[in-house]
């Protein structure tokens, strides 16, 4: 019997999450690896399984991840809105419970550019009048 997957792609920074779900016993494998030895802080793991603590489907799918670009938060950011799509295609149901937890959303918060003639995007050289 074939296992039907169902995939979300997740944005957000730089980084570049491609997430493929299938019904399975809670595997949850980021490029290869566990999820709790990729990420190491709390933080960008709970992140990055928001979406099934959420619909209370953890332990309940299998979850693979191909993410790239970015640092960790980037990445764990973009799981987590990569997972909430894939679940919105396996259960359109889940929609109202993703959408209040406000995980359909694309952060569009990105790093502003460094200017010429400055130390940063907005940071200055120290000025000197004499």
């Amino acid at each position: 019997m074939a296992t039907s997957y169902y995939w979300g792609t997740g944005r957000r920074k730089n980084a570049v999450a491609r997430v493929h779900i299938a019904a399975g016993e809670g595997k949850f494998l980021v490029n290869g690896r566990e999820t709790a030895e990729y990420f190491p802080r709390h933080n960008w793991l709970s992140g990055a399984l928001s979406p099934l603590v959420v619909t209370g489907l953890e332990g309940k799918v299998d979850v693979f991840v191909n993410a790239q670009g970015g640092g960790l938060t980037g990445q764990s950011g973009a799981i987590s809105l990569g997972l909430a799509r894939a679940l919105l295609k396996m259960n359109p149901d889940l929609r109202p419970v993703l959408k209040k937890a406000g995980l359909l959303t694309r952060d569009p918060r990105m790093v502003e550019r460094k200017k010429f003639g400055q130390k940063g995007a907005r940071a200055k050289f120290q000025f000197s009048k004499r």
